[in-house]
């Protein structure tokens, strides 16, 4: 069995549709499921008590009073009533494969990630509909997008796994692609269940930082987490993973390495510094 743990931004306007959308879905995945909620932004406590979670709202933060990913990742690993533990971003609407993928999973040591499906959702799903995923699944064929292996938005591993882990702020980018590569350095099996897992992403809006989506991936914060990464080659994403679920096996895989890894960053970075200057 699993606990899912996360920190919610402020339950305001179509984050708090978004986020309850996301935690609802969490709570019907098995009823022996435990969800943790961090941090003590508006919402977050009744949100808890609404779906019978636990809310630890005292986490450590950084100096902005952003939840580090280091504390969350402490507390869950020793509080946990079960064995494996995941961390999802409270936006993903997670599905009746999922709980099913992981079980899968013959390894005492892994780290379980996928890609994920864009969509933008406004208003609250009818969980209590029988066919809410099979709507939201016809919903994807034709509204959906299925997001770069650059966005990681689940992470499933067994209780004390990860240790000393750096004070990466949540949130913000990088410390996502560090725990792909710290689990690699660790050699422990990474595992893309994207063809196993249909993880949805409900888009939405930056607001919740004070400059937007400049402030959340240029800022202070963003730049902080960069530099405790230590280095460009530590940033790893879902085609790093050295296995594949899919819904029938688990296959072994290998993953680009060596001068063609670096070929390939190398490229995707030429198109970021483009993208950026040509005002797109």
């Amino acid at each position: 069995m699993l606990t899912i743990f996360t920190s919610p931004k402020p339950f305001r306007a179509n984050n708090k549709t978004i986020q309850t959308n996301a935690i609802q879905s969490w709570s019907l995945l098995h009823p022996e499921g435990e969800i943790i909620l961090f941090g003590n932004d508006e919402g977050t406590a009744e949100a808890a008590a609404g779906f019978k979670a636990r809310h630890i709202p005292q986490v450590e933060c950084n100096d902005a009073g952003t939840p580090l990913i280091s504390s969350m990742f402490k507390i869950a690993q020793d509080t946990a009533r079960h064995p494996l533990v995941g961390y999802v971003n409270a936006d993903i609407i997670l599905m009746s494969d999922f709980l099913p993928a992981v079980q899968r999973i013959p390894w005492r040591k892994f780290l379980l990630i996928g890609r994920r499906w864009d969509i933008k959702v406004e208003s609250p799903l009818d969980f209590s509909h029988p066919d809410w995923e099979k709507e939201l699944r016809s919903r994807l064929l034709q509204e959906g997008r299925l997001h770069p292996p650059t966005g990681i938005d689940y992470f499933v591993f067994p209780r004390g796994q990860y240790q000393n882990i750096p004070p990466f702020a949540v949130g913000r980018p990088g410390w996502d692609n560090w725990t792909i590569y710290r689990t690699r350095a660790m050699k422990i099996p990474v595992i893309d269940a994207t063809k196993a897992i249909t993880a949805v992403h409900q888009n939405h809006d930056y607001a919740h930082h004070p400059q937007g989506l400049a402030g959340v991936w240029q800022g202070d914060e963003a730049r902080q987490n960069r530099a405790l990464i230590g280095g460009y080659n530590r940033i790893f994403d879902v085609r790093d993973a050295t296995w594949n679920l899919d819904k029938t096996r688990l296959s072994r895989v290998s993953p680009l390495r060596g001068p063609c890894r670096q070929g390939r960053r190398l490229a995707e970075s030429l198109v970021r510094v483009l993208w950026r200057f040509s005002g797109a």
